[in-house]
């Protein structure tokens, strides 16, 4: 007997889940890591340095108080996986904040001539929803501790599966017989 669907909603915490924690280490960490490096080796000992390492550290801050304030911490997300893909999406409700933001992220960056933050906010709403084909699914890993699967297609397709308790061994089972993909076991 093969299942046809499997459909679940979930509330992640953002700086709870380690797949989240390394992305966001990746994406964010790394960049202002560099930025820091290279103000700290170039600007020799002048006073100036720790202001500008002092707002580095400030942003980061500002950014875990509004993500704390607004979304109170969580990524609240569902999944869908049908015979045809897995399906990503922002649950109703954190769509709906996330619109308001990014168009108020739009407004100010069109108003202050700042096309990179309206870029920015453009490019945030239209990341709402995320879908693999099985045929396009070319790794799976599966975290068992972390309730987690890992799905890589092209370059930039990947889907992070994250699962409740109840429902991660018929997910991981779902997934192993529609991508015929043993995969790679990880305890995180």
């Amino acid at each position: 007997m093969t299942m046809e669907k499997i459909q679940w909603q979930i509330s992640v915490p953002i700086f709870g889940n380690t797949v989240i924690l390394k992305r966001l280490g990746l994406a964010v960490g790394i960049p202002f890591g560099l930025a820091a490096l290279v103000i700290g080796l170039t600007s020799g000992r002048s006073v100036y340095t720790l202001y500008a390492l002092g707002l580095i550290v400030a942003l980061f801050v500002f950014a875990w108080l509004f993500i704390m304030a607004v979304y109170q911490g969580k990524y609240e997300a569902e999944f869908v996986l049908d015979g045809r893909g897995a399906l990503c999406r922002t649950q109703a409700k954190q769509t709906n904040k996330n619109r308001v933001i990014n168009a108020l992220t739009v407004i100010v960056g069109l108003l202050s001539g700042k096309p990179a933050a309206a870029g920015a906010g453009m490019l945030a709403q239209s990341r709402r929803e995320a879908f693999i084909r099985w045929s396009r699914v070319t790794k799976a890993r599966y975290k068992p501790k972390s309730r987690t699967i890992l799905l890589r297609g092209g370059w930039t397709e990947n889907i992070a599966l994250f699962c409740t308790d109840e429902n991660y061994p018929l997910a991981e089972r779902f997934v192993r017989d529609k991508t015929n993909i043993e995969g790679e076991g990880c305890g995180l």
